[in-house]
């Protein structure tokens, strides 16, 4: 099994905040990060994908065609977009790096072909927070 990783960069603005709550809790819980003016990330999304090269090519999968299911299904829709308001998968949604993986993996996953798996997505907010997500 050959694993191959794609990088990705898109910046996105959102809001930590549970509709549920008041303000007071929203503020001890998420801090600045519940701010109603919204903050920003740069992120780093790595998209690895597992496979069997193809004898024909020694390619699990051509990685230019990778990045342009990544660019056309996710950083396109969220690339300086506001990620609680204008991005359909992300609604209804709390808007915590966790969840945003997991609805990133939703997106991908059926648009890879069948001769490859998508394995790990590790998505960086900053230079210290990221995340790993497998599917699970």
């Amino acid at each position: 099994m050959v694993y191959l990783t794609r990088l990705e960069h898109f910046n996105a603005a959102h809001r930590l905040f549970n509709p549920d709550w008041t303000e007071e809790q929203n503020e001890a819980v998420f801090g600045k990060c519940a701010n109603a003016n919204w903050h920003g990330h740069n992120f780093e999304l790595f998209v690895t994908i597992k496979g069997t090269p193809d004898p024909q090519t020694g390619f699990i999968f051509d990685a230019k065609k990778l990045g342009a299911i990544i660019r056309e299904r996710i950083v396109d829709k969220v690339d300086h977009r506001n990620l609680n308001m204008d991005v359909e998968f992300m609604r209804g949604k709390l808007c915590s790096i966790e969840n945003f993986v997991m609805a990133i993996w939703k997106e991908l996953e059926p648009a890879l072909p069948s001769n490859v798996q998508l394995h790990c997505l590790k998505l960086t907010e900053t230079p210290r927070i990221y995340v790993e997500y497998y599917g699970e």
